[in-house]
């Protein structure tokens, strides 16, 4: 059964405004993020993602962690980090639409943090902030009979990926299926169903927008369970990934200077361009920049400049395989 939810006038809007934005994206190649980049949004990721579950290592201490440089800190941050780190850096052997490689990757993911960690719960749970309860989550005797139905949604429905990753990560979160862990794994799990369509959102680092303002992610998660719908939570989610998309687009040359320019020009492997065309890929550059920049790159032998004046062109001579 379709989970319930309606296609408003602002869920359209912001659909459009996603697709012109991967448009824009994929026509710069910025789908290819440089080495540099991919690092930086992935450690981006992983922090925000367990700040929101109250982890407190910093970047610093995670940017350690990934280049296996022992840090201190409380014992549980660092296994969470740890397990997290693992995940990521084996994204693509997680199936998106298949329930046991979900149960596989809460288990990568929960591994020595809890007992059950892979398993649906075995006994009732509700969420409590302050002296209220929040949300009072289904009985675990649902859980399987629920579970199979909302990846049934995510294999069978012709929704686009978009709206269906929204939706598994709100009827995720309502049904809690584990004791602990079910944040992170819903967040996780919404970025694979999007890398299915869209390559670019195993970069994208959206997690940083919602940790930012946890209070918006927690209203509309209670707006969506108030109204019995995903509505709410779908129109937040679009708007963050809007959001963040329109970051990676403004990215360009504001903190880039000019090896980092040079290093993310060559990951994108074009091995004919001008000028204009560099220029394409950083719009904030003046001409003179530009200029400067591709002289460096000839004279590190990095292009190969063929012509004078307007008929200049440059040829590639170091390309990025990873």
């Amino acid at each position: 059964m379709k989970p319930p939810y309606e296609i408003t006038s602002s869920i359209l809007k912001l659909i459009t405004s996603i697709s012109e934005k991967i448009g824009e994206v994929n026509a710069n190649l910025l789908n290819k993020p440089s080495p540099k980049l991919r690092k930086q949004n992935r450690i981006k990721t992983i922090h925000s993602s367990l700040r929101i579950e109250g982890n407190t290592l910093t970047v610093e201490q995670i940017t350690a962690l990934i280049e296996n440089k022992r840090v201190i800190g409380p014992k549980k941050d660092v296994v969470e980090v740890l397990n997290t780190i693992k995940i990521y850096e084996n994204l693509d052997t997680y199936k998106p639409f298949n329930e046991k490689s979900f149960l596989k990757a809460h288990k990568n993911l929960m591994e020595n943090l809890i007992e059950d960690a892979g398993k649906y719960r075995k006994q009732s749970v509700g969420i409590v902030k302050g002296a209220k309860i929040e949300h009072v989550a289904p009985p675990f005797g649902n859980l399987p009979y629920l579970m199979k139905d909302l990846f049934k949604y995510l294999k069978k429905s012709d929704e686009i990926e978009l709206i269906k990753s929204c939706v598994f990560h709100y009827e995720m979160e309502f049904i809690h299926p584990f004791l602990d862990g079910n944040g992170r794994i819903g967040r996780l799990w919404q970025t694979l169903i999007l890398m299915e369509k869209y390559p670019i959102f195993e970069f994208l680092p959206f997690e940083t927008l919602i940790s930012n303002d946890q209070e918006k992610y927690y209203k509309a998660l209670a707006e969506s369970d108030k109204s019995g719908k995903s509505t709410k939570f779908i129109e937040y989610m679009l708007g963050v990934i809007d959001m963040s998309i329109s970051e990676l687009l403004n990215f360009n040359n504001r903190t880039l200077n000019e090896k980092d320019r040079l290093e993310y020009f060559v990951s994108l492997n074009k091995i004919k361009f001008t000028r204009k065309d560099y220029m394409v890929i950083f719009k904030d550059i003046s001409s003179a920049t530009a200029s400067r920049d591709l002289k460096k790159g000839t004279e590190l032998k990095v292009f190969e400049k063929i012509g004078e004046l307007n008929k200049t062109i440059y040829k590639l001579i170091t390309t990025y395989t990873n």
